[in-house]
């Protein structure tokens, strides 16, 4: 008499058999699950390292699509995958979300400054397209980043020196340099570079009746490469810290570098706000595709505003001819100190 200790598949138990149809399924949820779950970790602890960084800045993106294995896992009864995706979803969207959402001002009664700031990529950008910006929209502060001698000149030509006549200018061939514009005078003014290599123009305005302001024009070097992590953490943690006793500040620039990181997230808890996340307007992309690269938009250029400032607008413009896409934020002072 013979045992046979590998019995037909098809005779196998019900339940047993279930439990086999079962586990692809399973596994597949899993799967899409566990992206989502690391990325809120990551997220959460500031945890972001080498490709991270880069990845991190399209945590918007992932928060949307953490619907689709939520979505699956209910639809095929796994409720543990269903859980999990839940709290990844839920951890995602409430950190994503509140950009879309306006915040309560603080007060401000004094006066109001428009601060634009545009990314030239190199001084490609198209210069009269810069100039209508600052006619159109009474511009009081430029900030521009790229900014070569070609496009001093262009700018001049076209007639920027007449609408802002006061400047703080580091022309330089190539990305690396900066510039701040102003319908009022500057004073204290200088450039400082970055260890990556990028410089920043500054200076003190101070409008009628209202405190003085700092202004810089920001830009970081960018997380490109894995080389250059060192550059870009080392670059964000020496911008200026806001001042909440003291001096009002704005940076405006190009950050490279969104909401999502932590080093920006560290300079904004010292006493800035992200201007387009306080009106709402902090999902609206500002580089990404428009020189053809297939790139989800994402958020890198920012004008950050002591919090003391209260922000009335922000609007994000295309630029013809740059990577970046200028954004615009006007601002209320507070009221000068009798």
């Amino acid at each position: 008499m013979s045992i046979d200790l590998d019995p037909d598949p098809a005779s196998a138990p019900p339940v047993v058999a279930g439990r086999r149809r079962r586990a692809p399924l399973t596994v597949l949820c899993w799967l899409l699950v566990a992206p989502g779950l690391g990325w809120a970790a990551v997220r959460l602890g500031g945890l972001e390292r080498g490709p991270l960084v880069q990845l991190l800045a399209f945590t918007p993106y992932l928060a949307a699509w953490t619907v689709v294995p939520l979505g699956l896992a209910l639809a095929v009864r796994r409720w543990w995958a269903a859980g999990a995706a839940a709290l990844a979803a839920i951890v995602l969207v409430c950190l994503v979300a509140p950009r879309a959402l306006a915040d309560e001002p603080p007060v401000a009664g004094g006066p109001t400054l428009r601060v634009l700031t545009a990314n030239l990529l190199a001084g490609a950008a198209e210069p009269d397209a810069v100039v209508a910006l600052v006619r159109t929209h009474r511009v009081d502060l430029l900030a521009v980043q790229e900014f070569t001698p070609d496009a001093e000149a262009a700018l001049d030509r076209l007639g920027l020196a007449g609408l802002l006549p006061y400047r703080q200018a580091n022309a330089e061939s190539g990305t690396t340099g900066s510039a701040l514009y102003s319908r009022l005078p500057l004073r204290d003014t200088g450039t400082r570079r970055n260890g990556g290599g990028f410089s920043q123009a500054y200076g003190t305005v101070r409008p009628d009746a209202g405190p003085a302001v700092l202004v810089e024009s920001v830009h970081p070097m960018a997380p490109a490469t894995l080389s250059s992590l060192s550059a870009w953490h080392d670059d964000l943690r020496t911008q200026p810290s806001a001042t909440p006793a003291g001096p009002l500040r704005i940076l405006a620039g190009d950050f490279n570098a969104t909401l999502d990181h932590a080093e920006l997230r560290r300079l904004l808890d010292t006493g800035y706000a992200d201007s387009a996340a306080s009106v709402g307007a902090g999902l609206t992309g500002t580089w990404g595709p428009y020189d053809g690269d297939p790139i989800p938009p994402v958020v890198i250029d920012h004008v950050l505003v002591d919090r003391r400032i209260a922000v009335r607008r922000v609007a994000v413009f295309p630029l013809p001819g740059s990577d970046h896409r200028p954004v615009l934020a006007e601002v209320a002072l507070p009221a000068q100190s009798p």
